[in-house]
């Protein structure tokens, strides 16, 4: 199963992307860039790392909701989930960023 990544004029002008699953749910946000090869650039970063569970970490954020993120190598966050419930959903959501990155194509919104 893959999901695909889509790339995507963010509010403040730059480019960023979205892992989406299969279903068509965000598993995994980037952070904005200013050119497109850099954001492309991070999906082949989320396509290589998403594989080593080592890579994630798991957060809390302020309002209670819990959350995932993705790092690389150097440590720099290179995705963030969307918010879960509970620490069992998270848990999930990450399984799933393991399970649709792989594979995942890319589509090309900014154009």
């Amino acid at each position: 199963m893959s999901g695909k990544f889509e790339l995507k004029i963010a509010g403040n002008g730059q480019i960023m992307f979205n892992l989406l699953a299969a279903n068509g749910q965000v598993i995994l946000s980037s952070e904005t860039y200013k050119a497109r090869a850099s954001a492309l650039n991070g999906v082949e970063s989320v396509k290589k790392n998403a594989g080593d569970p080592h890579r994630f970490a798991f957060h809390v954020s302020s309002n209670g909701r819990h959350y995932f993120t993705l790092k690389a190598a150097n440590g720099q966050i290179i995705g963030t989930s969307q918010m879960y419930s509970s620490p069992d959903s998270a848990r999930q959501g990450m399984l799933s960023c393991q399970t649709h990155a792989q594979g995942a194509s890319v589509e090309d919104l900014t154009r």
